[in-house]
């Protein structure tokens, strides 16, 4: 037997590089959900914060404006951008939506600064449930 043909992590690297392209298709399946259901999945995350009163706004109109944009940015981010705009509160639940981690993330640290914002109420944890209430029934992830 040849020194090169022995590699013992070989069916490891196997089994992982498969979950690694099943992650990433995915990922790519939600993508194109987000992207076929954005403008109804704005209008949802938008009716949804306000019913439960944890945002309050001057404008209707202008927080699903924001929102839209929020989810519009995610189909363009590189994965990084993802990742380093849901690093504070990745571990608010055992395993996120990426899509409801990021517009959270948006929301706590972005859209509080927005001029239709009045106030933004609850916590990082209620936001997200908030947000991945509507996010999940339209992009599910398994």
């Amino acid at each position: 037997m040849a020194r090169g043909d022995f590699r013992p992590d070989g069916r490891e690297a196997a089994v992982i590089s498969r979950l690694d392209h099943a992650k990433e298709a995915q990922k790519m399946r939600a993508l194109r959900l987000l992207k076929k259901h954005l403008d109804e999945l704005s209008e949802r995350i938008t009716s949804r914060l306000i019913e439960v009163r944890a945002v309050e706004t001057t404008s209707k109109i202008e927080l699903e404006q924001q929102v839209n944009l929020c989810l519009q940015s995610l189909l363009t981010a590189e994965d990084f951008d993802i990742q380093y705009q849901t690093a504070e509160i990745r571990h608010i639940v055992p395993r996120p939506h990426f899509i409801s981690l990021y517009v959270t993330a948006w929301i706590i640290e972005k859209l509080i600064d927005h001029k239709c914002i009045i106030d933004i109420y609850g916590t990082d944890e209620e936001i997200y449930r908030y947000v991945n209430a509507e996010v999940s029934k339209m992009i599910p992830m398994n």
